[in-house]
Parts: structure tokens; sequence; C-alpha cells
């Protein structure tokens, strides 16, 4: 490779100073300077409203924050106080008539299904499906007829929330005979 050495630039082509610039402004009239200083309070008024507009939003942003995360469950916990009542009301009950006792606890099995629903808390019952690690905990396997690998037994329910698991179903899973 060749190195290339600078070469000196001529005099002439060498940038002459800008003499328009460097010559001052003509000067301000005291109008033309009173109306720049208040248009330059305007802009810091401006940007200290802005500022200040920008922190209350963040405050009021991390207030809500705060509060969805205290309230969240307030839907759910509101549908679940039916329930409680009901079930007190069925101890408190000295009939011993256990029609009547099955009957209310029915109708209380159906507000908790209500409060279920209002929360999209999804009930699992994995009967006949395939394993999934995810949804299902297996307690145990056993030989079955059928394909291997699928739930033969459920021992509990599982539950979703949103299709997050809450809890996996408690299940025993069939294995090939062998």
């Amino acid at each position: 490779m060749t190195e290339q050495t600078p070469q000196p630039v001529p005099e002439e082509q060498q940038a002459a100073p800008n003499t328009e610039a460097a010559t001052p402004a003509a000067p301000a009239t005291p109008e033309a300077l009173a109306a720049a200083e208040q248009k330059v309070a305007e802009l810091q008024d401006a940007l200290l409203r802005a500022k200040a507009e920008t922190e209350n939003m963040r405050r009021r942003a991390a207030e809500d924050v705060i509060k969805a995360g205290k309230f969240a469950a307030e839907k759910f916990a509101s549908a679940m106080v039916p329930v409680k009542d009901s079930l007190e009301a069925a101890l408190a009950d000295t009939s011993n008539d256990v029609a009547k006792i099955r009957e209310g606890v029915e109708l209380t099995l159906k507000q908790l299904v209500q409060a279920f629903v209002g929360a999209s808390v999804e009930e699992v019952n994995p009967l006949g499906e395939k394993f999934d690690p995810h949804k299902h905990q297996a307690i145990s396997q056993i030989e079955a007829p059928g394909e291997p690998n699928h739930v033969v037994q459920v021992l509990q329910k599982g539950y979703l929330l949103h299709d997050r698991v809450l809890r996996p179903a408690l299940v025993i899973v069939s294995k090939a005979a062998g």
C-alpha cells in the first residue's frame, strides 16, 4: 500500500472568514428586546407546566397501579360474600332436615360457580384426556385398556384463571399393559 501525504492547500482555496456572521447585529430596539424577553418567559412557563403535567401523570399512574393491586379481588370478594352468608345460614339451621340442608348446599354451590364464572375461574376435569403435565399432576399410573398416558381417574379437579393454572388436577394416568 502507498501512503498518502496531505498536500498543502493554497491560501486562495482556504475558507475566508465569514464577515457577515462576524459583524455584530444591528442594535436591538427596546421593543424588540422586551418582546424577545417576553417570548423567553412564555416558553419557560410552558416548559415548567409541561414538566408539572408529566410529573402529575406519572404520579396518577403510580397511584392507579397501587389501587389496581389493592382492589384487584374486589369483584370476586363481593361475589363470595353471599356464598359465605349461605354457608353460615346452613350452619345455623337446627331443623336437621337433610333434604333442606342439601338444597341449601346446592344453591350455595350455584352461587360459588357463578362467582367463579364472573372471575374467569374455569374448572378442569380431564377424565379421558391425554395427560398434560402443565395442567395435571399425576399421583400414580395404572394398567388400563386404551391408549397409555391418558387420564383414567380424577382424584381432585383442577382450576384455571384466564388459562393460567391455579391448581393442577390430581389424576391417575394409564400405562401400557405389560
